[in-house]
């Protein structure tokens, strides 16, 4: 796949992981479909129906390794007694006799590499071809526990335990070998999945060798030291994705692909606002229909069919009557409204004296910024298949959160958590918004009543009105600079967002950060969102960025000092120093007080220890209010890099999505009605709007490997507001910037 396809690849997000039963006859089956290639048929050739882990580490023959890893015991004694990862393995590894390395990872893939990036940990510290390395992801009953995917976690959190636990592997396996050969320890070296005596190579074994018709457990009491980034062979290196060719082709599956004998296609009766409740139904014509069987239980009304095209026309036919609750308020009047229905702040920084800093200050700036709704749009909506044989649950599901799916899914049908097993096939994007996955318990309850397999997979207007969206958010802040240019007063309150990346980081004396509220919220006007709110790609630090950047911008501005330099001058942090140093001189910065009309941007962040610095440039149409983003230079500080083509394409890929909620993206609704329920309203980043996007790479593999998966993304509001003020001289506050908004920012009419 080509960089410029993935580029413009703006919700085609898509995974490599994949588990389908035998009986089904899909997903890949060769070694070189994907990282989880044999999860597919030949998983389910293993693992018989209503066998779990245990019973597919019984059955395997070869070398089971298990882990606990001193340094991870954290993950597994959480606070409260919430699980984490195991603690008799912190990774599960299994070595097959063809000597193929199989690895079982409780995260899912989304697209955006994880699959391959883990498989790299792996590879390296075990010491085999990265070819040579199968990955399954998200198979409750396979895979060790994980909270979900999300908060580019897979490499932060997941990857050292993955690392530490091959280092031990390799280990494990030198130790056999030395027991095997009658050879010292000290003389043997493993090297591409092969161990032999470093003074007669000839002797050697191949980890195939040691593993035959044996299963072995062995862990140790010393843990092996991790390979330092001098040694790397596989970290490091651009590994190519192994799903491409099935992706482009269209040859992945997905949960909305999978067939079951007499399955049955299901359609929901949804009510027409959030908060509506059912006043009369009849659903005679729907029953009368050839084939459609309708069900009711309580709150769930559905009509179901073989053929999802008859599913359709019988839901139809149910007629139905709502009470609709008065509108309270719209896209117009919420900001007012999260002002007032907040919480009390908590504050999340704070240093100093505001009132000392505000006696300090030669110039002060006040301002609020807001951000509207924003939808995942993801390109696969939320799906789900269950099935219930011998008293078990199997379902397929898009999800974020498997194991959450399977907690959701036994306290809903009244089992035991053994009970329900949960496969990730290929998920179509995620962004957040399949954290939550009620397709998956929708599903379940049908199955539950009538004994057929059910396939849920929503429509688009229901996409649009059941998932949760980024909320709408209000960031005020107050601050005063000194007559050295230096920011001395920093006082900045956010409602509705949530406090990640809330805290500065620049040098301020004295400041104080507040949070009122986070992302999260119920819906059905029972908190202060009228529908559902929740994660959306890099939650809260879009917002929280797009506010403190747009003010340092105006901070500069009042101060009579160039942005960059005004930046310069009020940090402290080395590796932020960098990025900056680094974008402005690939960039070409031209320093400038105020509005130069070339229209460039500039924007810095922190997101979860990843920096990122990004400028731009645009062209707006001041008679239309079009915007133009022509060109974006990102760099990007991950720490230690493990994949650079695949991490260059997620900095790409995230700055084509930042676009979206820049210029266009927001939810329009009164009340519980949403009125964006396609994307004929709803407008996400086009091919056309794809700009030249250049993207620098710090390795600094001194510090931990971080996220790559959202830092990008998070700038993209704060670097094209700054780039329009430079463009025409007008400051916009609101989120997206729409030719509406423009208009209005210059004075013009609408």
């Amino acid at each position: 796949m080509t960089r410029k396809t993935t580029v413009t690849q703006t919700r085609l997000h898509m995974a490599d992981s994949w588990t389908e039963p035998a009986s089904s006859g899909v997903g890949p089956t060769s070694k070189s479909d994907s990282g989880n290639a044999e999860c597919g048929v030949r998983n389910a050739e293993l693992i018989p129906k209503g066998h779990d882990r245990r019973d597919f580490i019984k059955a395997a023959a070869g070398i089971t390794i298990l882990f606990a890893l001193d340094p991870f015991d954290v993950l597994a004694q959480r606070p409260g007694g919430r699980q984490g990862y195991p603690t008799d393995f912190n990774a599960y590894l299994h070595i097959g006799i063809d000597g193929r390395v199989r690895c079982l990872v409780g995260k899912i893939e989304m697209g955006q590499g994880a699959s391959m990036m883990l498989s790299q940990f792996l590879a390296e510290e075990l010491e085999v071809a990265i070819d040579s390395v199968d990955i399954t992801m998200g198979d409750t009953d396979l895979c060790p526990w994980d909270a979900g995917t999300w908060g580019s976690q897979s490499s932060r959190i997941f990857g050292p335990v993955l690392r530490a636990a091959a280092a031990e592997g390799r280990e494990v396996l030198l130790q056999l070998a030395s027991e095997r050969l009658a050879v010292s320890r000290d003389r043997l070296k493993a090297e591409n999945g092969v161990i032999f005596d470093s003074t007669t190579p000839s002797t050697r074994l191949t980890y195939a060798q040691i593993a035959q018709g044996a299963r072995i457990e062995r862990s140790l009491q010393q843990k092996p030291a991790l390979k330092t980034p001098s040694t790397f062979k596989v970290i490091g290196k651009s590994v190519p994705r192994r799903d491409a060719v099935a992706k482009v082709t269209g040859g992945a599956k997905y949960a909305g692909d999978v067939r079951l004998p007499g399955m049955l296609y299901a359609r929901i009766l949804r009510p027409p606002a959030h908060g509506a409740s059912l006043k009369s139904l009849d659903v005679s014509e729907a029953e009368r229909m050839a084939g459609v069987k309708v069900v009711k239980d309580s709150d769930l009304i559905a009509v179901l069919h073989e053929l999802p095209d008859q599913a359709d026309r019988a839901i139809a036919a149910v007629r139905a009557e709502w009470d609709i609750p008065e509108p309270t308020v719209d896209d117009k009047t919420i900001f007012d409204h999260i002002v007032k229905a907040s919480p009390a702040g908590q504050v999340v920084a704070e240093s100093g004296n505001l009132q000392e800093g505000a006696s300090l200050a030669k110039t002060t700036c006040e301002a609020t910024y807001y951000n509207s709704y924003v939808a995942h749009a993801a390109m696969e909506t939320h799906t789900a298949l269950a099935q219930l044989e011998n008293g078990k649950y199997t379902l397929w599901v898009s999800t974020q959160s498997p194991f959450g799916v399977k907690t959701q899914v036994a306290q809903t049908v009244g089992v035991e958590p053994d009970k329900v097993r949960v496969i990730t096939p290929y998920v179509g994007g995620g962004f957040g918004g399949k954290s939550a996955s009620r397709q998956a318990v929708e599903a379940a309850r049908l199955v539950k009543l009538t004994g057929r397999p059910i396939q849920v997979c929503w429509t688009r207007s229901e996409e649009f009105f059941f998932d949760t969206f980024r909320p709408a958010a209000v960031v005020k802040i107050r601050s005063g600079t000194d007559t050295a240019g230096k920011i001395v007063l920093w006082d900045f309150d956010v409602f509705a967002a949530g406090d990640r990346e809330a805290k500065q980081f620049y040098e301020v004396p004295h400041q104080r950060t507040v949070s009122h509220g986070g992302w999260g919220g119920g819906g059905g006007g029972t908190s202060i969102h009228p529908f559902s709110t929740g994660p959306w790609r890099a939650p809260a630090v879009n917002t929280n960025t797009f506010a403190r950047e747009s003010h340092i911008d105006a901070m500069a501005e009042k101060a009579g000092l160039d942005r960059l330099d005004f930046r310069l001058r009020n940090l402290k942090d080395p590796r932020m120093i960098r990025v900056l140093k680094a974008v402005a001189e690939k960039f070409g910065w031209v320093p400038g007080v105020g509005a130069s009309r070339r229209g460039h941007g500039i924007a810095c962040a922190m997101y979860l220890g990843t920096y990122i610095a990004t400028m731009a440039e645009v062209a707006v149409d001041s008679n239309s209010g079009q915007i133009k983003v022509k060109r974006v230079v990102c760099a990007h500080d991950t720490g230690l890099i493990i994949n650079p083509e695949g991490l260059r394409l997620q900095v790409e890929g995230s700055c084509m999505m930042g676009l979206g909620y820049a210029l266009t993206e927001e939810v329009h609704f009164r009340s519980g009605q949403i009125h964006d329920r396609n994307f004929d309203s709803y407008e996400i980043p086009k091919f056309s709007w794809a700009p030249r996007i250049e993207t620098i790479l710090i390795d600094a593999p001194e510090h931990p490997c971080q996220g790559g998966g959202e830092p990008a993304i998070v700038c993209m509001g704060a670097v094209l507001a700054s780039a329009v003020y430079d463009a025409v001289g007008a400051r916009l506050y609101h989120l997206p910037m729409t030719p509406e908004r423009v208009k209005a920012a210059l004075g013009k009419k609408t």
